[in-house]
């Protein structure tokens, strides 16, 4: 992907959104994309998803790995990484638990590492711990 080494046959069943394409409403890809073109809406079950360069996406993504050189607006959960390189865009929430971030990516949003288990909580105060005491008054 974008020059790496190959994983495998992570290119098998690869769906292409090239340059010139645009789609629009929801993808359930059950193997590997890689957008070239403009994609708007929601991507699920994906193994693997590239953005190339001139790549768009307008909407959530759902993948084990995600791979962005050009632009993502929208929220990503990745079940493995996610790697937003040096000439990429990203405005969204990101949920993986590994996240790789080039210098000169811009990213525009919150990031959570980790399962949802290992995340601590914080405790929100009730009203009545928010309100404060009263003295009582004296008849």
């Amino acid at each position: 992907m974008f020059g790496g080494k190959p994983r495998g046959d992570s290119h098998e069943g690869m769906t292409l959104i090239c340059e010139e394409a645009f789609f629009h409403g929801t993808l359930a890809a059950k193997g590997s994309l890689r957008v070239e073109g403009t994609f708007e809406g929601d991507i699920s079950d994906a193994v693997d998803v590239e953005v190339g360069a001139k790549g768009r996406i307008l909407g959530n993504i759902a993948a084990e790995t995600l791979i962005v050189a050009g632009e993502v607006v929208g929220n990503a959960v990745a079940s493995h990484s996610v790697e937003l390189l040096a000439s990429s865009k990203f405005s969204g929430d990101v949920r993986t638990p590994k996240l790789k971030v080039d210098e000169g990516a811009f990213f525009d949003g919150t990031s959570s590492m980790g399962s949802s288990e290992d995340k601590p909580r914080r405790r929100r105060k009730t009203e009545s711990e928010t309100e404060q005491p009263q003295a009582d008054s004296v008849a």
